[in-house]
C-alpha cells in the first residue's frame, strides 16, 4: 500500500470513529501489517470491544468501506487485548 493510500485509510478511520463513539465504543489504529502493508490492524474499545457484533463491524463495516474507497486489497484484522 502506498503512503497516500495509508493516509486515506487513517483519514477514513478517523471519520468512522464518530459512529462508534455514538454507541459508546471506539477504535484504535494499531498498525499496517502484511507483506504489502495491506492489512489494517485495529483494536475495538469501549462497548465495541466486548460487543458480540465486533467482527461484523470490522469486516462488514470498516473493511467494506476501506475496500470501496481505498483499495480492494485491504484486509482488516482485530488486535486482541
Amino acid at each position: 500500500m502506498t503512503q497516500d493510500q495509508q493516509q486515506q485509510v487513517l483519514d477514513l478511520l478517523e471519520a468512522l470513529r464518530g459512529n462508534l463513539q455514538q454507541d459508546g465504543g471506539d477504535l484504535e489504529f494499531i498498525r499496517f501489517d502484511g507483506e504489502d502493508g495491506n492489512t489494517v490492524v485495529l483494536k475495538l474499545v469501549g462497548h465495541c470491544g466486548s460487543c458480540p457484533y465486533a467482527m461484523m463491524t470490522l469486516k462488514g463495516g470498516i473493511e467494506r468501506i476501506l475496500k470501496e474507497q481505498v483499495s480492494q486489497d485491504i484486509a482488516v484484522e482485530r488486535e486482541e487485548e
